[in-house]
């Protein structure tokens, strides 16, 4: 077949359908078909199999965002998560409905061996944004995007905020989903997601000796009176150059009370994810697994075109 095609195809005609096969390969529009695994936990299996890796459908830096969905997707993990372990859900669901996603590991010991290397949000909030800014130009850098949109977890959510307003973001940074944010501090555990995390890779000894050691240092950063969350919510907690969706579980354990997830601002949309649906009982955990919070944040992400927002019953932890 190949023979063939060499003798229909004159000499340049040829070089030229290679050429424009390797670029439609290596820079194809968002489009894929992964399957989406409403389960908090859905990531580690991925992060078992490759060790400080990629989701299936992310960090495709080839990735060019269509008319649709000009803004690629950034994802900002927890305390405790990771690139792969946060976002089984939410890299398939966005990779499916034609985003360019992309998630990092930030503020890992990633001097430390895996899997402890997996276990991010552990360093200072100020370094962990830094991170998360390179990140950002990098992908602003490849796909050719004006803005990224932001979809972070827990303490994703304040290490998103301090890029976005004091590291330069605002200019980068259009829409900011927002799961569980401890927007202005919280006095819930916040040690136990980085336990739930080490419990699945078999570390939690290792990770309980770290904890222990102070290694832990947003674990302070993020309590309602330090000097870090009053001095980052000193002129305000939100940037009037993006747009805000908060989505949040009155179940969540780690943001006390869970109202600080909603923290009221000028054009913030807050949604709580039982309004309407009391058989949703996904926790702090869950809410980055459950599918009414997925839908919710689909819709924050492209309001023009808003999908069926689901209500069933969905479990503490796991989410679904």
């Amino acid at each position: 077949m190949r023979d063939a095609l060499r003798r229909r195809l004159p000499g340049s005609l040829l070089v030229m359908a290679v050429l424009t096969a390797v670029w439609i390969g290596a820079a194809g529009t968002a489009s894929a078909d992964y399957p989406v695994n409403y389960n908090f936990f859905g990531g580690i299996p991925n992060e078992l199999a490759h060790p400080g890796g990629s989701l299936p459908g992310s960090n495709d830096f080839s990735c060019r965002p269509t008319a649709a969905h000009p803004d690629p997707v950034v994802l900002v993990h927890g305390t405790g998560g990771g690139a792969q372990t946060n976002w089984g859900t939410y890299v398939p669901l966005l990779a499916d409905a034609g985003y360019c996603v992309y998630s990092l590991t930030y503020g890992a010991y990633d001097n430390l061996p895996w899997p402890i290397s997996a276990i991010g949000g552990m360093r200072p909030i100020q370094d962990s944004s830094a991170q998360l800014g390179a990140f950002v130009d990098r992908v602003l850098a490849a796909t050719g995007a004006a803005k990224v949109d932001l979809v972070a977890h827990s303490q994703g959510n304040t290490v998103g905020n301090y890029f976005i307003k004091r590291l330069g973001g605002e200019t980068k940074v259009d829409r900011f989903v927002a799961l569980a944010a401890p927007w202005v501090g919280t006095a819930g555990p916040i040690v136990d997601p980085i336990r739930a995390f080490a419990r699945r890779f078999g570390a939690e000894p290792a990770v309980d000796a770290m904890i222990s050691a102070g290694m832990c240092i947003p674990c302070g950063q993020m309590a309602g009176q330090s000097e870090f969350m009053r001095a980052l919510n000193a002129d305000g907690v939100y940037d009037p150059h993006v747009t805000y969706t908060n989505i949040e579980t009155r179940y969540d354990e780690l943001i006390i009370p869970y109202t600080v997830g909603l923290t009221p601002g000028p054009g913030v949309n807050e949604i709580l994810i039982q309004n309407g649906c009391p058989a949703d009982y996904s926790e702090h955990a869950g809410l980055a697994g459950d599918a009414r919070a997925a839908a919710y944040a689909l819709n924050a992400l492209d309001p023009a075109h808003p999908v069926a927002v689901p209500c069933h019953f969905s479990a503490p932890l796991v989410g679904g």
